[in-house]
């Protein structure tokens, strides 16, 4: 049972690492999106 017990909780752990991964690079490409809009903002000024 403990067993049963460590292998489901290494795969949670596993699935949050590889959610937290995806999520930190949609939040980098939102970041490059944001600062391509603003130097282009910076050139038309």
């Amino acid at each position: 049972m403990i067993r049963v017990i460590l292998i489901g909780l290494s795969l949670f752990a596993l699935t949050a690492c590889e959610t937290a991964k995806g999520a930190g690079k949609d939040i980098e490409k939102a970041g490059d999106a944001i600062q391509g809009a603003a130097t282009d903002v910076q050139e038309n000024i």
